[in-house]
C-alpha cells in the first residue's frame, strides 16, 4: 500500500513492494488493453455499433436512451460515458472504447484493495496480474461497448470496501459513504440485471456489518443515491407497455422455444464450458476437453473459500476480523448465485460459447476462489508444517502455476490471431467507404451488417435490417428504417451466397449482375434500376 514519507525539504508517497509489483503488472494490464484499443482488437460488430450510435444521438442530437435501442432492460450507461468523446472526435471505434478502458484500470485497482484488505498482500498482486491477462474472450468483455459487465465490477467491488470500511469504522463521513454505496447500487441495477446477486449480497453485507451507519440521514442518503442511480430505468417502467417492462423483457429473452435442455446440458455448458471460458483460459474458438477440470474445480475451491471464512468468522475476537470474515463469505455467494442463475437458464447449454460473457462478472470473486490454494501454498515455505502438508501445499502451488501458464496460453493465442481480425475489420471499413463512394445513402442488409455499416460511415450510409427472405428484420433504431423506406431506389448490401442475397438475385433475374457496383471481401453491394421492397 501507499504510505506517505516526510523528509526535510521534500514529501513524497511511496509503495511498500507487493504495491510496487501490483501497480507493474496493473501498468502492463492497461498498456495491453491500450494498445487492443487503439487496432481495435476485439473487433466490432453491429451491438456495439448501436452504443456508439446512441453516443453519437446523446452528443448531436440531445437523445437522452435509458436503454439499448429496441430492448427495455440494457441501460445504455457506456453509450453515456462514450458521448463527450464521440462527440469531439466523431464516431471511431477506439475514442469509443477509452471510456472502457478507464473502467478497467478502475477495477483492477479496486480489486487489489479488496484483496490486501479481506485475503494478503501478495495474494492482491496475484490477482492483478491474473486480471491483467486476458484472453479474446475475457478482453471482449472489458473493452467492448455491449452494455453492463465493464461498469458494473468496479461498482461492486467500490461497494464492498465501503461496507467494510463502514463496518470497521474507518469512514469519517458515513452519510458520504452510504450515499454513494446507494447511487452505485442504482447505477449497476440499472446497466445490467446480471450483477442482481452481487448487488443482493453488498447489501446483505453493509446491513450486517454497519446496521447503526444507516439510521438518520446516512439510510436516507443511501436510499435517494440508489433512487437516483436507478431512476432511469424506473420512468422508462412507468410508463412501459403491458408485458413490455424491464423483467418481463429480461424473462423472455433468458428462454427458448422447444423442449428445455437437460439439467446435464446445462451443467456441461455453464459450468464445464462456461467457467473456464469466463475466465480467461480457453481461446476464442472454445475450450479443448481437458480444461472442462476448471468447473469443478471451480465450485470445489468456492466450498473451501467459504470454509476458511466461517473458521476465520469463528476465530474472530474483533469486530474488524469479523467484518473481513463474513466479506469473504460475500464474494462466495455472490459467485455461487451467479453461478447457479446462469446454469438454471437454458442459454447455458444452447450456446456456452457465445453466452459465456455472462459469467464474466466472476472476476469480483476470484480473490476467494483462489484464497484456499493461496493457503495451501504457503506451506511449502513454512519448516514448521509436516511432511502432507508441504505436498499439498506443493499441488497447491502447481494447480497456481498451471492456471497462470493456461492464461498466459490463451493471452499469446488471442494475440496471435490478431491479424485476422484486424484483416476483417479493415474490410468492414473499406466496405463503408466503398458504399459512399457507390453515391448510396438509404440500403438495405442483414442485422450484422446494418449498424457497424452506419457506425462506420458516421451517419452518411443509414441502413435498414432485412432477415433471410428479404423481410423487415431487427431494426433497432426505427429512423434509420423509415429513411431508407422513403428512398426512391434504396441498395443492397449482402453477403456473398447468404440467402438474402439469393433472393435478391432471384428476384432480380437476369440484371442481378447489372445492378452489382462492388464487392468487398465477402460482401457485394448491389443498386437495382427500381426501388426493390419484396415485403410491400
Amino acid at each position: 500500500m501507499a504510505a506517505p514519507v516526510r523528509r526535510p525539504g521534500r514529501w513524497r508517497p511511496t509503495l511498500d513492494r507487493p504495491a510496487l509489483v501490483a501497480l507493474l503488472l496493473g501498468l502492463a494490464g492497461v498498456g495491453y488493453r491500450l494498445v487492443l484499443t487503439l487496432f481495435t482488437l476485439p473487433g466490432s460488430n453491429s451491438d456495439e455499433a448501436t452504443f456508439g450510435l446512441a453516443a453519437l444521438h446523446i452528443a448531436h442530437h440531445h437523445e437522452r436512451p435509458v436503454f439499448l435501442y429496441g430492448q427495455r432492460y440494457m441501460g445504455m450507461l457506456e453509450s453515456y460515458l462514450a458521448a463527450p468523446l464521440v462527440g469531439w472526435a466523431g464516431p471511431s471505434w477506439p475514442v469509443l472504447r477509452l471510456p472502457l478502458l478507464a473502467l478497467y484500470a478502475v477495477f483492477l485497482w479496486l480489486a487489489y484493495r479488496l484483496t490486501h484488505r479481506l485475503f494478503s498482500p501478495w495474494l492482491a498482486v496475484f490477482v492483478v496480474g491474473l486480471l491483467a491477462l486476458g484472453s479474446e474472450r475475457v478482453v471482449r468483455d472489458q473493452l467492448t461497448v455491449v452494455g453492463g459487465r465493464p461498469e458494473v465490477k468496479p461498482a461492486v467491488v467500490a461497494m464492498l470496501l465501503i461496507a467494510v470500511a463502514l463496518g470497521e469504522r474507518r469512514v469519517r463521513h458515513r452519510w458520504l459513504a452510504t450515499g454513494g454505496f446507494g447511487l452505485l447500487a442504482g447505477l449497476a441495477l440499472w446497466s445490467d440485471w446480471l450483477i442482481v446477486p452481487y448487488l443482493a449480497v453488498a447489501g446483505m453485507l453493509l446491513v450486517w456489518a454497519a446496521p447503526r451507519n444507516l439510521v438518520g440521514w446516512p439510510g436516507l442518503l443511501l436510499v435517494a443515491g440508489f433512487l437516483v442511480g436507478v431512476a432511469p430505468m424506473i420512468k422508462d417502467n412507468l410508463g412501459a407497455p403491458p408485458g413490455q417492462d424491464s423483467l418481463s423483457v429480461f424473462q423472455k429473452i433468458s428462454t427458448r422455444p422447444g423442449a428445455p435442455p437437460t439439467w446435464s446440458e446445462r451443467v456441461h455448458g455453464g459450468l464445464l464450458e462456461g467457467v473456464p471460458l469466463a475466465g480467461g483460459l480457453c481461446p476464442s474458438s472454445g475450450c479443448p476437453r481437458w480444461l472442462t477440470w476448471f468447473g469443478p474445480a471451480y465450485l470445489a475451491l468456492l466450498v473451501a473459500a467459504a470454509v476458511l471464512g466461517l473458521v476465520a468468522y469463528r476465530r474472530a475476537t474483533e469486530a474488524p476480523a469479523r467484518v473481513r470474515a463474513v466479506a469473504q463469505l460475500t464474494l462466495v455467494v455472490g459467485a455461487a448465485l451467479t453461478l447457479l442463475g446462469y446454469v438454471r437458464s437454458a442459454l447455458s447449454a444452447t450456446d456456452p460459447l457465445g453466452n459465456a460473457r455472462y459469467l464474466s462478472v466472476l472476476q469480483i470473486s476470484l480473490p476467494a476462489v483462489l484464497w484456499p490454494l493461496w493457503l495451501a501454498a504457503a506451506h511449502v515455505w513454512r519448516r514448521t508444517t509436516g511432511v502432507a502438508a508441504r505436498v499439498g501445499g506443493a499441488a497447491a502451488g502447481v494447480l497456481l502455476a498451471a492456471l497462470t501458464a493456461t492464461t498466459v496460453a490463451a493471452t499469446g493465442a488471442f494475440v496471435v490471431d490478431a491479424p485476422s481480425i484486424r484483416a476483417e475489420e479493415r474490410g468492414a471499413r473499406e466496405l463503408a467507404d466503398t458504399v459512399r463512394r457507390a453515391g448510396l445513402h438509404e440500403v438495405y442488409g442483414d442485422y450484422w451488417t446494418c449498424n457497424r455499416l452506419i457506425f462506420n460511415s458516421g451517419e452518411s450510409v443509414v441502413c435498414g435490417v432485412l432477415d433471410g427472405n428479404l423481410t423487415p428484420g431487427q431494426n433497432r433504431y426505427p429512423a434509420y428504417w423509415k429513411r431508407v423506406g422513403r428512398a426512391e431506389r434504396p441498395g443492397y448490401v449482402l453477403r456473398v451466397g447468404s440467402p438474402a442475397e439469393r433472393t435478391l438475385r432471384l428476384l432480380l433475374g437476369g440484371r442481378a449482375d447489372a445492378a452489382v457496383v462492388a464487392e468487398v471481401g465477402d460482401h457485394r453491394v448491389y443498386h437495382p434500376p427500381i426501388a426493390l421492397r419484396p415485403w410491400r
